[in-house]
């Protein structure tokens, strides 16, 4: 597996912003407040402390505990075994132990990404810039490409919605046409991307508009008649195959719309503790996680009875018998309410259907299995 340095680019437009760093530097160090004492996370694992050349207060560093190593080996194995460059990272939410395979490399989320706009167009929510009732018009200008309903319903005056109502598309039923909306009420891809930077969500991006991003790794540059019918794919057909083979090389190698494995594990920890949006908020995007149409039979298909899972997917474009970007994210939850946050990437796969979703069905079953051993574990203690 390769193993690439993470580097930073929020929107399509602008590539010059500070060096990003791992998904959860920014929660690893908790400075204390008031005389001589320190405030730690209630999950915080005791760690070192060391002292402030500046004053006495001491500064905790939280060390997570390592990942159950017959988890880590299943992982390893079921990744060897799949021969292709994949990314896995399950987080255990309440110990924060992380699991992985290449869960630090770059990957292609597709339309994972989905999921950042929506935490960012929440955030405005919470801090009164947006409303999740606002009204919202949708008219030919904001068509976009490949799976967008919404954009049906467009008529010569336009289409009124809600807030409320594009977030659910675009999560519930992975809407192009409404992501791209969101996006630009929350004030276009660089204020999502400085939204993520303020809530500390590193090795996560959005990069640009869906139909900016998918004219790109198809080879081409958006033009607004792309947006109705088969424009768009009758557009790409006539390129050279060398201009798409081009395009798709250097999408690979830098996805617009990259991420670390890891990094949304991390993310999606940080979101089911309530610690990215107002309650509210978070629950109203987690019930948009269960809700999920996309997907039945990736993580979800491999869940034992009593679990549960909100998720969302990422399929990217088909090209030469092999798909880019073939994801599947979300919040896996026991019986007894134990929580991981769980993350398969796919780079490019050639690999037919039914071997991509037995191997993201596996990696649910490997984390039922660990469940299991630590509910044992803990029945031991006990006696």
């Amino acid at each position: 597996m390769s193993r690439r340095r993470f580097r930073s680019r929020r929107s399509f437009w602008a590539v010059l912003r500070r060096p990003r760093t791992l998904a959860c530097a920014a929660a690893l160090v908790v400075v204390a407040g008031g005389a001589g004492g320190f405030v730690a996370s209630q999950h915080a694992v005791p760690g070192p402390q060391v002292r402030l050349t500046g004053g006495p207060l001491p500064v905790a560093i939280p060390v997570a505990p390592p990942a159950p190593k017959a988890l880590q080996d299943e992982l390893d194995e079921l990744v060897r075994d799949y021969g292709e460059e994949v990314g896995v990272a399950v987080t255990e939410v309440s110990e924060g132990w992380t699991a992985g395979v290449d869960a630090e490399g770059f990957y292609p989320q597709q339309s994972v990404s989905k999921l950042w706009v929506a935490i960012a167009v929440l955030k405005a929510v919470d801090e009164g810039r947006l409303s999740v009732d606002q009204p919202v018009l949708m008219t030919e200008a904001d068509r976009s490409v490949f799976y967008q309903p919404v954009s049906y319903n467009i008529r010569p005056g336009g289409f009124s919605t809600e807030i409320s109502g594009l977030l659910r598309r675009a999560i519930v039923e992975s809407d192009n046409a409404a992501n791209d909306k969101l996006i630009r009420e929350a004030g276009g891809p660089d204020a999502v991307g400085a939204t993520l930077d303020r809530l500390a969500l590193e090795g996560v991006t959005v990069g640009a508009y869906e139909r900016d991003l998918q004219a790109q790794v198809a080879g081409l540059t958006w033009q607004p008649h792309y947006g109705v019918g088969w424009n768009f794919q009758a557009a790409r057909e006539q390129l050279p195959a060398q201009v798409r083979e081009a395009a798709l090389k250097a999408y690979l190698e830098d996805p617009l719309d990259g991420a670390q494995p890891a990094a949304i594990t991390r993310a999606l920890a940080r979101l089911h503790k309530g610690e990215l949006l107002s309650p509210a908020s978070t629950q109203r995007l987690l019930d948009l996680l269960q809700d999920v149409r996309t997907g039945p039979r990736r993580l979800k298909g491999g869940l034992p009875p009593g679990w549960t899972i909100g998720h969302k997917t990422g399929t990217g474009q088909d090209y030469r018998g092999a798909s880019v970007g073939i994801n599947d994210v979300g919040l896996l939850t026991a019986p007894d309410g134990r929580t991981y946050a769980v993350a398969v990437m796919m780079r490019r796969t050639h690999k037919p259907v039914p071997q991509r979703l037995a191997l993201m069905q596996a990696v649910t079953r490997a984390v039922a299995a660990e469940w299991a051993r630590s509910r044992q574990a803990e029945a031991v203690e006990a006696d």
